[in-house]
Formats: structure tokens, C-alpha cells, sequence
């Protein structure tokens, strides 16, 4: 019975990263394509999908530590799955200010060709799959392999802070539209970070090893 309603915890976990994955997606490529109605369906119908989810997963956690008491294995999934709960539901909030970037950016010319931004996506997307994958697959292996690539992302960032910089200073009239570009580069970094936090936990979980601010070799 504990392991049955675990699963369904679990199920539902991976419900929920599926959907803000999907709006990760949908707010880079309504950037990208321009299409207004893509960025819309995230801010105005999954935004809210995903704090029912949260409240939905929060609730059942909770019942289920109050109920059958967890010990060892069956308590630190859970108290994972609960804290991965709040992690996607930050990351759904970062989706929804990228789409709000968006919004403001496609009604107006480019600063750019986007090219980091969209490569940036790309990495953080397959971050976040990963480490869920590594959560399930209880593989600390995969979680050290994904918390390795926060290092990439960190780089496009500073590259594409870099580069706008240089815009803005050349032309003053791009400053505006350059802000919502770094603010959607910060939000790809956030979603990263929550990512590699998740990865942190998976190899604390499996190895008994902590490697925050990589002080510990696994």
C-alpha cells in the first residue's frame, strides 16, 4: 500500500514537470516564431494548471508522511518529491516571465539575431528532463552529468550579458528591449539552478555525498 501511493506521488510529479517543461518550451519558441497565441496559452491557462498541481502534490505529500509514517528510503522520496513540487512550481513562475519578456520583444524589432538565447534554452530544457530522469532512475551518475552543465549555461549567460551590454552602450535605444532579453537569459539561469539543485539531492539521496558549491567528488 505505502509503495502504491508513493507511485502515485511519483506519477504525478512527473505530470507536472512534463507541463513546465512544455511551457518552458512553448515561451522560447513564441519568442523565437513571434507567435503571440503561444505565449498567451502559457501565461493565461498553464501558469495556473501548475499552482493547482503544486497544491494538488503538496497536499498528497503531506497526507502520505501523516498517514504511513515513511521511514529510510520511502521518507526521503517523498520529502523529495515535495521539495522538487516546489522547485517546478518556481520554474513555471520563470517560464511565465519569459513569456511576459516575450511578449513585449515581439512587438517591436529585434536588438539581435537570437542565437545564445535559443542554445541556452536548449541546454536548460534537456537539464531539467535529465534530472528528473535521475530522480526516477535513482542514478546519481546522470544527476552528477547534468549538475556539470550548470557551468555551460552560466557562460551563455555572461556571453549574451556581455554582448547586450556592448548594444546598449552603442545605442541607447536599444536598452529596453535588451533589459527583457537579460531577464529571459536570467530566467533560463534560474530554471538551470533549480535543476542542478534537484541533481544535488538525487546524489545525496543515492550516494550519501554532498557536492554544493562542488566541495565533495563523488
Amino acid at each position: 500500500m505505502i509503495e502504491e501511493k508513493l507511485n502515485k506521488l511519483q506519477e504525478k510529479i512527473i505530470e507536472m514537470a512534463l507541463l513546465v517543461e512544455s511551457m518552458i518550451e512553448k515561451s522560447i519558441r513564441g519568442l523565437i516564431e513571434r507567435n503571440k497565441t503561444l505565449l498567451l496559452e502559457v501565461i493565461e491557462k498553464e501558469e495556473k494548471r501548475v499552482d493547482d498541481m503544486e497544491v494538488e502534490i503538496e497536499d498528497m505529500g503531506m497526507k502520505f508522511i501523516a498517514l504511513y509514517h515513511p521511514e529510510a528510503t520511502y521518507l526521503r522520496t517523498s520529502l523529495m518529491i515535495l521539495q522538487i513540487n516546489n522547485d517546478l512550481e518556481r520554474m513555471g513562475d520563470e517560464a511565465v516571465n519569459i513569456c511576459e519578456s516575450a511578449l513585449f520583444l515581439i512587438e517591436r524589432p529585434p536588438v539581435k539575431p537570437l542565437i545564445d538565447i535559443p542554445r541556452m534554452a536548449e541546454i536548460t530544457i534537456q537539464m531539467l528532463k535529465d534530472s528528473i530522469t535521475s530522480f526516477i532512475e535513482k542514478n546519481a551518475d546522470l544527476a552528477k552529468d547534468v549538475w556539470g552543465r550548470d557551468d555551460i549555461v552560466d557562460s551563455l549567460r555572461d556571453q549574451i550579458h556581455r554582448e547586450l551590454i556592448t548594444y546598449m552602450m552603442n545605442d541607447p535605444s536599444t536598452i529596453e528591449r535588451s533589459m527583457h532579453l537579460l531577464r529571459i537569459a536570467r530566467s533560463l539561469e534560474r530554471i538551470a539552478d533549480l535543476s542542478t539543485n534537484l541533481c544535488e539531492d538525487v546524489i545525496f539521496m543515492v550516494k550519501g555525498k554532498m557536492i554544493k558549491h562542488g566541495k565533495e567528488e563523488i
